[in-house]
């Protein structure tokens, strides 16, 4: 059961069927909310907007958390393993912060007292790939655990997926903060206009506070 919540945690899907979910609900009480003019529903939108900087620590620290995670459950749920083999090839790196990571995977494990026929293996995402190679060679990893790095080079990447992807956030910031500008911009505009309702809805219940207030005045 901990193996399966672990795996979620890390499955892309679930991530993005919980972050669609979220935005849902949160747009879904926004509409509702300038229906009804409900103060309450109108104020979800403009609470659950995000406030916090990512510092770089910070982000090394949550990125090396998942890379980890994934490596364990690498073998437990075929789209994290396709996700793991992607990001290995694009970024030509292997494990997390070098190839010998892999030995965190049950399956990889390079202790004698594994009895599997992958150990001290790495996936074949890290293996250097050959132009002119047809068929990929999915046993390329077999034993690089147990290489050094000088000899393990000549057959996989060596360097490790934490560093390449943290430096490869830090190159593409400005494209990063474009990208993070334009989902922003649509929800800032919609939070600026509920604010506005919120206002005129506010000032429509002080007029009528007043208009009950001097309604029996003679004068009214």
């Amino acid at each position: 059961a901990e193996a399966a919540l672990a795996c979620l945690a890390v499955d892309p899907a679930i991530l993005l069927l919980v972050v669609g979910v979220l935005t849902f609900l949160i747009t879904f009480c926004g509409c509702v909310g300038s229906l009804r003019e409900n103060i309450c529903l109108l104020q979800t939108p403009c609470c659950c907007a995000p406030h916090h900087v990512t510092s770089t620590p910070q982000a090394r620290g949550k990125v090396s958390e998942i890379i980890n995670g994934a490596i364990v459950h690498y073998r437990d749920d075929l789209d994290l393993q396709n996700l793991i083999d992607f990001g290995q090839k694009e970024f030509s790196c292997c494990g997390g912060v070098s190839y010998k990571d892999w030995s965190q995977n049950m399956y990889f494990n390079c202790t004698a007292a594994n009895p599997s026929r992958e150990r001290c293996s790495v996936p074949f995402s890290c293996c250097l790939q050959d132009a002119q190679e047809v068929v990929i060679n999915t046993m390329c990893g077999q034993g690089m655990q147990a290489m050094g790095y000088l000899e393990a080079s000549a057959f996989i990447y060596t360097n490790g997926c934490i560093d390449t992807l943290v430096n490869w956030i830090h190159s593409n910031l400005f494209l990063l903060g474009g990208i993070a500008l334009g989902l922003a911009v649509p929800q800032l505009v919609g939070i600026l206009l509920a604010q506005i309702l919120i206002n005129q809805i506010r000032d429509q219940i002080k007029l009528q506070l007043y208009n009950q207030q001097h309604r029996a005045d003679p004068w009214y």
